[in-house]
C-alpha cells in the first residue's frame, strides 16, 4: 500500500498544487497524484496573466471570484515567498486590451456595458481609452489599433515560479508529491476513498480531482460529469528587445529581460498539442498590426498548450452527491484564480457546505445528469 492521508488530490498542475497548498496551510496532511509531464498540462504553456477585465460576461459569480482572487494575490505572493524564497514576480499595475478597427472598440464597449449592469461587476473600473489615450503611454502602438478598453486590477507572474513555488510551499507544509502517477481508478474505500495509480494504491478520507482535462474521464467514477474539453492556444516568443509595451496587454507582455510574449489564440484542435504554423502566421500578423516596430523581430520560440475549456468558458467546481467527500475542480484560469483555489476554495474542502458555497459553479447549469 503505498500511503493514506487526510486528502488526496489528483493534479499536480496550477489548479490541483494551489488546492493542495491550501489544504496543506489549514494543516491537513496531502497527497498530491501528478502524472508528470507527459500529462496535457495547461500549466507548462501558461501566459502568465492575473487578469480580471471581461471575466465573467454572463456570469457575474465569476466576475466576483476572479475581483476576489486578484484583491488576495498579494498576500498569497507573499506567503509562498515566506515559505520558499521564491518571487513569482507579481505585477499588478492595470491593462490594456488593443482594439482593432471600429468593430473591435464597439465590442469591447458592449461588453463594459453589459458586464456594468450585472451585480459585483461595475467596482472593476473597466474603461475604454482612445487612441489617443493608448499613444500616451504606448506610443509605439500602429494606425490600426483605435483604442483600448483599460482595467487598473490586471496584472501578471511568472508562471513557471508560481507552479514551483506552489510545489514546494506544499511540501513544506508536510504535502506528499507523487510523480508518475497517473490515476487508473477512483473508489469508495470505508469512509474514505481508494486510488489506484501506476505508482502504486493511495487512501485519503476526501479526494480532490484537479487534473484538467483528465477530469472528464475521473470525475464519473465518482458520479459527477464534467463537460470539459480542450482548446489550443499557441504562444510567441520574441528575441530580446527595447521597451516597446510599458503596459502589459491581454495578449502580450514584455518580460524583465525583454522578450515579449504574444498569445491568446484559441483553436478546437481535439488533444493535439502540435504547433500550427498557419496559427502562429495569425499572431504575427496581428503582432505587427499592434506594433509595426516590431515586423523585423526575431521569434526564439514558439509553443503549443491545451486549455482546459467548459462549454460556457467558467469553472466547474462540485463535491459528489453520492459520493461525498470527492470532488471536482475544473478551470482554465488556473493562474488567475490561483489565490483564490487556495485561500478560499481549499478551506471549504475542509469545513464543509461547499456545493452552497459554489452553486453557481455547479456542472448542472449544464443539464448534465450525474453519472450512475
Amino acid at each position: 500500500m503505498a500511503g493514506s492521508s487526510d486528502v488526496i488530490v489528483v493534479g499536480g498542475g496550477l489548479v490541483g498544487s494551489a488546492v493542495a497548498y491550501g489544504l496543506a496551510r489549514e494543516g491537513a496532511s496531502v497527497t498530491i497524484l501528478d502524472e508528470g509531464d507527459i500529462a496535457f498540462r495547461a500549466s507548462r504553456g501558461n501566459f502568465g496573466l492575473v487578469w480580471v477585465q471581461g471575466k465573467g460576461d454572463g456570469m457575474p459569480d465569476y466576475a466576483s471570484w476572479t475581483r476576489r482572487s486578484k484583491d488576495l494575490y498579494s498576500g498569497f505572493a507573499e506567503g509562498l515567498l515566506e515559505h520558499n524564497g521564491r518571487d513569482i514576480e507579481l505585477k499588478q499595475e492595470g491593462g490594456l486590451e488593443l482594439c482593432l478597427g471600429e468593430e473591435s472598440f464597439r465590442e469591447n464597449e458592449d461588453e463594459i456595458r453589459r458586464m456594468h449592469n450585472q451585480p459585483g461587476v461595475g467596482e472593476n473600473d473597466r474603461e475604454m481609452w482612445s487612441a489617443e489615450e493608448v499613444r500616451k503611454v504606448m506610443p509605439l502602438v500602429g494606425p490600426d489599433v483605435t483604442g483600448a478598453s483599460y482595467s487598473p486590477h490586471d496584472g501578471h507572474v511568472n508562471p513557471l515560479y508560481l507552479l514551483h513555488s506552489l510545489h514546494v510551499a506544499a511540501r513544506q507544509l508536510g504535502a506528499r508529491y507523487v510523480s508518475g502517477a497517473m490515476t487508473l481508478s477512483i473508489a469508495q474505500d470505508g469512509e474514505g476513498f481508494r486510488a489506484e495509480t501506476e505508482a502504486g494504491v493511495f487512501r485519503a478520507g476526501k479526494i480532490v480531482i484537479a487534473a484538467g482535462i483528465a477530469n472528464k474521464w475521473l470525475a464519473p467514477m465518482i458520479g459527477l460529469d464534467i463537460p470539459v474539453e480542450p482548446n489550443r492556444g499557441h504562444i510567441l516568443i520574441t528575441e530580446r528587445m527595447q521597451p516597446v509595451m510599458p503596459m502589459l496587454l491581454v495578449n502580450a507582455r514584455q518580460t524583465a529581460d525583454g522578450t515579449i510574449n504574444f498569445g491568446n489564440s484559441h483553436e478546437d484542435a481535439g488533444y493535439d498539442t502540435a504547433i500550427n504554423p498557419a496559427k502562429l502566421g495569425e499572431i504575427a500578423r496581428n503582432v505587427v498590426r499592434y506594433f509595426p516596430i516590431l515586423k523585423n523581430a526575431r521569434v526564439v520560440r514558439t509553443w503549443s498548450a491545451l486549455r482546459v475549456m467548459a462549454p460556457d468558458g467558467f469553472p466547474i467546481y462540485r463535491e459528489s452527491e453520492v459520493a461525498p467527500g470527492a470532488f471536482s475542480i475544473s478551470c482554465h484560469s488556473g493562474v488567475t484564480l490561483a489565490a483564490a483555489h487556495a485561500l478560499e476554495l481549499a478551506p471549504t474542502i475542509l469545513r464543509g457546505g461547499f456545493n452552497d458555497r459554489f452553486s453557481a459553479f455547479s456542472p448542472e447549469r449544464f443539464d448534465v445528469s450525474p453519472a450512475a
